[in-house]
């Protein structure tokens, strides 16, 4: 099963890359996460290891994912060492000043043959829901994080 979705954040690519490369900053927006298990230190980068969950109907699947690519401040990518058959991407791309297009892309296939492909199908709504509320997450964390400071109003 392959999907994607993507989003634009009122930010720059380089401070949306930052917010990403933080591995902790996961669990911030990441809908429908049980596990995140990060096993390196808490900056993704070639070699960094996760064992992440989520919930998909009343399962929580996953694998221990192993990051494979990092060219900051454009790509990230990963690929499942154990677990469920997983290849993941983030990629982000400058679309005017302060704006930058956020891309999603997961690709999953459940062991089992015909009975596998059936389950992805199943499932695949689920991960779908997940991936869209993951990158409005994104967007708000980032976003907030980005703001000016308003000034107390007098009074």
């Amino acid at each position: 099963m392959r999907l994607h979705d993507c989003v634009e954040i009122a930010a720059p690519r380089q401070q949306v890359w930052d917010f990403l490369s933080d591995a902790d900053n996961h669990r911030l927006f990441m809908a429908g996460l049980t596990r995140w298990d990060v096993k390196t230190g808490p900056h993704l980068e070639k070699g960094s290891r996760i064992d992440m969950r989520m919930k998909v109907g009343s399962a929580p699947v996953g694998s221990l994912i192993e990051f494979v690519e990092c060219d900051p401040p454009g790509d990230m990518a990963w690929t499942s060492v154990t677990g469920i058959d997983q290849r993941g991407r983030w990629r982000l791309r400058a679309c005017g000043p302060d704006k930058t297009k956020v891309e999603l892309r997961l690709a999953y296939q459940a062991p089992g043959g015909l009975l596998g492909w059936v389950v992805d199908q199943i499932g695949a709504r689920d991960v779908r829901r997940n991936l869209h509320r993951s990158l409005k997450a994104l967007k708000d964390q980032v976003e907030a994080e980005s703001a000016p400071a308003r000034a107390p109003r007098a009074g």
